[in-house]
């Protein structure tokens, strides 16, 4: 078949079928996410323009944006479909290199497909093409190698034969997933090659399920007999198998207390009674309680980052670490006894193994104690009260309005703290996405995007503060243009809260993250107007000062979102300084030596805190 380079890799495409967790067979790549510039508007956008009745193209208004619109959409689909995105050289590719790192970090695919400058050099050097004086061959597109699981660039139409398996094999392997990076030189996306038809017959790539070594099986039940205080821990892996319902039907089986990451958060249900809560920084105390009282810890699919841990300080120092991942890279860590597999197929097995062994119970049901314990802590942060709202009250009362298969996200700042620590999930499908592996500020919006493209059941609420908000605000438009439904909840709090709150707490003194603390020229400098730039953008807008306005803008927001198919934004101001604390301990990077400051200055405009005024 003589096709162009782009004609072929779009046919390719169009092939590739994935098998959900429920088995149905669905488009392996649903959505192309593009903004078309030199590099890459004619040889690829002819290629997906020839097949746009088979292959949605949706118009991004900023690179990272879309791109991360795409990785929203593969979280929302569990890892089963994957996002494109493409755009051209220079600043377009470059854009994408933040929404890389943000699958790179969280293991999600994602496929770039960034224009690059001629192989053929004769036009050299092209507008946006950076001249590297010691290597001919590097182009701004290598700034995505250490944030891509896979890349190459395709100097000539035949190596996409050799190429595109490997691609397929990152993109849909449970221990590999990650963004993949194709390099597109503009001459070569132009260029034609007789491809073997057999190139572009349908695939469907099946959830694989590997088996682990029935001797590590065998230790890690050995393991758990010899404990008396085991502990589960479900992580995003337990999400990506499919595991969940398993994973909960396992603890019930053996007796054994459960908790959760922040990607495995949701699986379990609130009132589950031996669920402890979500574990770590952003969790629980609950949760923390028994972690550090276990005396072997069960994880399941989690790499187990330092907020999950509490920068290894949350287990007891002799706790007895058993990992069950389908990445060894992972199962490793921290001399754990590894148990490499798919979680689901590992637990099948590990049951078979501890047949008749039962935790005792004054330990299963220490769980749902602690966790009381927590409950009636979130209740009173959650309890009405004058003023200003808390971040806990807004979750609280969009946890309360929202529907058993509704889909709800955060990122950054401090968020993630509140959704992850005080949600009570109704349990069994994944309802829950925080971005908080890279936490990219922005990817609230830009990423809700691609989940409510995904996510058919329910409707989307993305959570976020003004920080995020101004950060990257761009894809509410393409949401609205498009005719994606979500609600956006926009919480302001003047400035960047929780970095102040790191700041001050450690010793700093206030400076550069609330608006008060920041330079400006100004007596009384100027504030952003959320409501009327999110109407401009297209979105239906409803504002609220307490939480019954609140509650009552929410349920409008949830209706117009739904019958206007388009993003509904709601504004309310927030306390800048009101926390849901776990107890945990983090660690960061704290001076040894602080120099002599200098006097506060209160004459000084840039010094004014007009806010308090």
């Amino acid at each position: 078949m003589k096709l162009t380079t782009a004609q072929a890799l779009v046919a390719w495409l169009i092939a590739q079928h994935s098998e959900t967790l429920d088995g149905r067979e669905v488009p392996l790549f649903p959505a192309v996410f593009a903004i078309f510039g030199h590099g890459n508007v004619l040889g690829l956008g002819t290629a997906l323009e020839e097949r746009r009745d088979v292959m949605p193209v949706w118009r991004g208004h900023t690179e990272q944006g879309m791109a991360l619109a795409a990785v929203g959409l593969a979280k929302a689909t569990h890892r089963r479909q994957v996002g494109v995105a493409t755009s051209s050289i220079g600043p377009g590719a470059l854009n994408m290199v933040t929404a890389a790192g943000v699958a790179h970090a969280n293991r999600l695919p994602l496929l770039l497909l960034p224009g690059d400058t001629f192989v053929g050099r004769a036009p050299d050097p092209v507008l946006q093409q950076v001249e590297h004086f010691d290597d001919a061959t590097a182009t701004v597109n290598d700034a995505f190698r250490a944030v891509s699981r896979y890349f190459d660039r395709i100097t000539r139409p035949e190596q996409l034969i050799a190429t595109l398996p490997q691609v397929a094999r990152v993109l849909t392997d449970a221990a590999d997933a990650g963004p993949v990076t194709l390099a597109l030189p503009q001459d070569v996306q132009a260029e034609t090659f007789d491809f073997p038809s057999a190139l572009f017959e349908p695939v469907v790539h099946p959830l694989v399920r590997p088996r682990p070594d029935h001797r590590l099986v065998a230790a890690a039940a050995h393991a758990l007999r010899e404990s008396s205080r085991p502990l589960l821990v479900l992580g995003g892996g337990v999400r990506y198998s499919g595991a969940g319902r398993g994973a909960v039907e396992f603890a019930e089986r053996h007796g054994i207390p459960i908790t959760e990451t922040t990607a495995g958060r949701t699986l379990v249900r609130h009132d589950h009674p031996l669920y402890a809560g979500p574990l770590g920084i952003t969790g629980s105390s609950s949760a923390n309680t028994l972690a550090a009282e276990a005396d072997l810890v069960l994880a399941l699919g989690t790499r187990l980052q330092d907020f999950t841990t509490a920068s290894w300080t949350i287990f007891a120092p002799d706790v007895r670490l058993v990992s069950i991942n389908a990445a060894r890279f992972d199962a490793v860590k921290h001399g754990a006894l590894a148990v490499v597999g798919d979680v689901g197929a590992a637990l099948g097995d590990l049951v078979r193994a501890l047949s008749g062994w039962q935790v005792d119970r004054s330990w299963s049901e220490r769980a749902a104690a602690v966790r009381a314990e927590w409950d009636t802590y979130i209740d009173k942060l959650r309890a009405p009260a004058a003023g200003i709202p808390s971040y806990a009250q807004i979750v609280g009362a969009v946890n309360d309005l929202s529907e058993p298969n509704d889909y709800v996200m955060t990122a950054s700042g401090g968020l993630p703290g509140e959704l992850i620590g005080g949600w009570r999930a109704h349990g069994g499908e994944p309802t829950m996405d925080v971005e908080y592996g890279f936490s990219c500020m922005g990817y609230e919006l830009a990423g809700a995007w691609g989940a409510a493209m995904a996510h058919r059941r329910g409707l989307v609420t993305t959570l976020l503060g003004d920080g995020s908000y101004l950060m990257l605000n761009s894809e509410l438009f393409s949401a609205a243009f498009a005719g994606h439904p979500l609600v956006a909840v926009v919480c302001d709090n003047d400035g960047y809260a929780v970095i102040a709150r790191l700041q001050e707490n450690q010793g700093g003194s206030a400076f550069n993250n609330f608006y008060p603390d920041c330079r400006t020229n100004h007596i009384r400098p100027p504030r952003v107007d959320f409501a009327a730039h999110a109407h401009a953008l297209g979105c239906a807008v409803f504002t609220a000062a307490d939480i019954p306005g609140f509650r009552n803008a929410y349920a409008h927001a949830r209706a117009a979102a739904i019958q206007q198919s388009r993003p509904a934004v709601v504004i309310i101001r927030t306390q800048p300084s009101a926390w849901t604390e776990s107890g945990a301990w983090w660690e960061v990077g704290v001076p040894e030596h602080l120099s002599g400051r200098p006097a506060y200055d209160a004459t000084k405009p840039a010094q004014v805190r007009y806010l308090q005024s």
